[in-house]
């Protein structure tokens, strides 16, 4: 019998594919006795599911050797063979199954909340980190043990899709899914502008959240249907369901091939302004998104995605590569390099992951690169390198102190002065810009317009802080809202302080790719857009009906506005 579930639409799409739920709540197993004529038995399943995923890990460090999959893979995979061989944790188990005449699954799980505590105690924090490895070992055996599977199902014959169904998926989770068949994306947490959301986008995946219970709801491989514009899901569909929503994907895909049309003229309004339409990256693969609607440059080139995910920090030359390889793909064209953007839900794994009490106002961005000065100084000189093959621009996020920008400024200083020791060139004359992502950095630009070359509103970190809302939070993500009179007098300020000193301004946060803003940012005097290049041709579309001359007034007349009913009003009838 079909249902349906109503959710936050982060994604636009529509996906149809087949369950496949990734849960740790599979690690609370239920604990029953086996009588003692099953014991044997008992620890045989164990050790059958042991050899099972001692099988798999060596097929995927196999496939690290071919360099078919992620470098890190083949260490990460030994650690896990490690562990599955260590007396602590599988004889231990199999020990518990014995003397305490129990199921192997509650056998495991004891054993791997034990060996957690002990690591929780150790002072160094890799190693105390290793905790997460038992507890990953541990959840591969209990999938092997439940009957569930331990991996992504390959690509399916009926040309269905995988949907991936989970509590909650970190960044690198969902960038880990790129490579496979991924059709669609369901999480019980998160908002609109959660990380995994823009990941999601960026990935151009169907994605609904804040379904709350869908875990519980759906089984591995059931059908659904994921309608990422209207936050609808789904759950066994009929044929006839099935058939409506494919005609709907059909619709949207011939809109978005209409919107092709466009790629190569110029986004210039009515009356003759040119607009700059750039793009927001992750790496070197989505250059391909960017020559595909040949924007006019990249915005956003968030190196982040370079760090997390792995338990190794990336060193010079694999980040030189990085940067070079964007810089030189789109000759001519400006590369704005956002240097790392760590902490928060970006965390990192091994020696440099810590615990935070509230990581959005902790150790994050620009202030974890002062904190860590070796890393920082291995990013800048990488950049710098990589500078003498294109236009770059280094952009450092979330500053909000004057000292900030003086300690970058002073190593990007101390970055040229050794490559200059050591006869490497780079461009002299990079530009180095910021990140207006805080109140506070809003509230006093002087600082930044003296220092800094060109400027760049974060519009999702600026919402958050200025709001006092975690957007990850899905108890409070309703009150995430672009048209407060509050953010938008920021946004406003900021656009116009650039424009009376002469210092370029962007927007490269979620509205920058929103139709729904795109005429009130234009009002606002808004020359430079950058967001995820799968959304630059329908907001180019917005451009090519503006009239600025019109708008900007009007504009002008909601920023005095103080109500955001009478705000929200407004801007629904720029659009006429």
């Amino acid at each position: 019998m079909p249902f349906t579930l109503h959710g936050l639409p982060v994604s636009q799409g529509i996906a149809i594919g087949h369950v496949h739920l990734v849960s740790h709540a599979l690690l609370e197993v239920n604990h029953y006795h086996v009588a003692q004529k099953h014991l044997a038995d008992e620890a045989a399943r164990l050790a059958d599911a042991v050899a099972t995923v001692q099988g798999e890990l060596i097929g995927l460090k196999a496939a690290a050797t071919l360099g078919q999959a992620h470098s890190e893979v083949g260490a990460f995979v030994d650690l896990q063979l490690m562990m599955l061989a260590d007396p602590m944790l599988v004889e231990a188990a199999h020990a518990l199954i014995e003397s305490r005449r129990c199921n192997a699954e509650w056998a495991l799980v004891q054993q791997m909340e034990l060996l957690v505590e002990q690591f929780r105690q150790i002072e160094d924090p890799y190693l105390r980190e290793r905790q997460a490895d038992v507890v990953q070992v541990v959840e591969r055996l209990v999938k092997v043990l439940l009957g569930h599977p331990g991996h992504l199902p390959p690509r399916r014959r009926d040309g269905l899709g995988t949907i991936v169904v989970a509590h909650d998926l970190s960044p690198a989770d969902t960038i880990g899914f790129r490579d496979h068949n991924i059709s669609g994306f369901v999480t019980d947490v998160g908002g609109p502008t959660s990380h995994t959301a823009i990941v999601a986008r960026s990935l151009a995946i169907p994605a609904v959240v804040g379904l709350h219970h869908i875990r519980d709801l759906v089984e591995d491989d059931e059908l659904l249907i994921v309608d990422g514009t209207r936050g609808v899901i789904i759950v066994a569909p009929d044929d006839s369901i099935v058939e409506e929503y494919r005609l709907r994907r059909a619709e949207l895909e011939l809109e978005r091939s209409k919107l092709k049309r466009l790629r190569d003229t110029p986004a210039t309004t009515l009356d003759g302004e040119q607009i700059h339409l750039l793009a927001n990256i992750e790496g070197p693969k989505d250059v391909a998104q960017v020559k595909s609607c040949n924007a006019d440059g990249v915005g956003l080139y968030r190196t982040e995605f370079l760090f997390i995910g792995r338990d190794t920090l990336p060193d010079e030359d694999e980040q030189y590569e990085a940067y070079r390889a964007v810089l030189k793909a789109v000759p001519g064209k400006p590369v704005t390099i956002r240097t790392f953007d760590v902490g928060a839900d970006k965390a990192l794994n091994g020696a440099h992951s810590r615990f935070e009490p509230n990581p959005a106002l902790g150790l994050r961005a620009v202030r974890y690169s002062l904190a860590e000065p070796k890393m920082f100084l291995t990013q800048l000189r990488a950049l710098l390198r990589a500078s003498v093959h294109g236009r770059l621009q280094i952009m450092v996020p979330m500053l909000a102190h004057a000292h900030e920008i003086d300690q970058t400024l002073k190593l990007i200083d101390k970055a040229k002065a050794e490559l200059r020791a050591e006869r490497i060139k780079f461009d002299e004359q990079v530009p180095v810009g910021g990140m207006i992502e805080v109140p506070a950095a809003a509230l006093a630009l002087g600082m930044f317009i003296r220092r800094l070359s060109f400027l760049s509103i974060g519009t999702n970190d600026l919402i958050q802080y200025t709001l006092a809302i975690d957007r990850s939070d899905e108890a409070v993500v309703h009150l995430y809202d672009p048209l407060h009179p509050a953010v938008l007098k920021l946004i406003g300020a900021t656009i116009q302080a650039g424009a009376r000193y002469g210092l370029p301004v962007s927007v490269c946060g979620e509205m920058a790719g929103d139709p729904a803003y795109t005429l009130l940012l234009l009002g606002m005097g808004l020359r430079n857009f950058s967001m995820h290049p799968g959304h630059i041709l329908e907001i180019k579309q917005q451009v090519l009906r503006a009239d600025l001359g019109e708008l900007a007034p009007r504009v002008q007349r909601i920023l005095k506005m103080d109500e955001q009913a009478r705000v929200r009003e407004a801007v629904e009838r720029l659009a006429g």
